[in-house]
C-alpha cells in the first residue's frame, strides 16, 4: 500500500524505511472484512525543529481511496496515541504532504516551520501533535 498510494511513481524499494524493523518501531493497520484498507509506521525519531526529549515520528501513512474519509486514518492515529502514552512520549511528527495537511490540523496536529520540497514527492510540512499523559 505504501508504494501503490504514496511512491507509485518511485522504485518499490522507495517504499522501505531504513527504521522499519527497528525494535522501538511499531506499524499498524485498519481493516474491514480482513481487507487491510489503511497503514502507518512510527518511529522513535527526533527532529531538532522541536525542542521536545520524547518524539515519535509517523510515516507511511496511506488509506485506500475508496475508504477515505471514513476515519480509518483517524483510528489508526487515536491507537497510535495510546501506544505513545504507555511508552511516556511526548510528541507524535510527520513530514505531512501540504495537501493532507488540513487533515493532520483535524487531527489535532499543529504545524512548525515553512514549507519544503522533498523531491520527487513535493511540498510538505512539518505537522506534530502533543501525546497527552496517562
Amino acid at each position: 500500500m505504501r508504494h501503490s498510494i504514496l511512491r507509485s511513481n518511485q522504485p518499490k524499494e522507495a517504499s522501505k524505511y531504513p527504521k522499519d524493523l527497528e525494535q522501538n518501531t511499531f506499524h499498524l493497520g485498519a481493516f474491514h472484512d480482513n481487507t487491510l484498507i489503511s497503514i502507518a509506521s512510527f518511529f522513535d525519531e527526533k527532529i531538532d525543529k522541536l525542542e521536545i526529549e520524547s518524539q515519535y515520528r509517523l510515516r507511511g501513512m496511506a488509506t485506500l481511496p475508496e475508504w477515505r474519509g471514513k476515519g480509518a486514518g483517524s483510528l489508526i492515529i487515536k491507537e497510535a496515541e495510546s501506544i505513545l502514552q504507555q511508552r511516556n512520549v511526548d510528541v507524535l511528527w510527520c513530514n505531512a504532504r501540504t495537501s493532507a495537511a488540513g487533515y493532520y490540523d483535524r487531527l489535532g496536529f499543529n504545524q512548525v516551520g515553512e514549507v519544503f520540497d522533498l523531491p520527487p514527492i513535493g511540498p510538505h510540512v512539518i505537522s506534530y501533535k502533543k501525546i497527552e499523559k496517562l
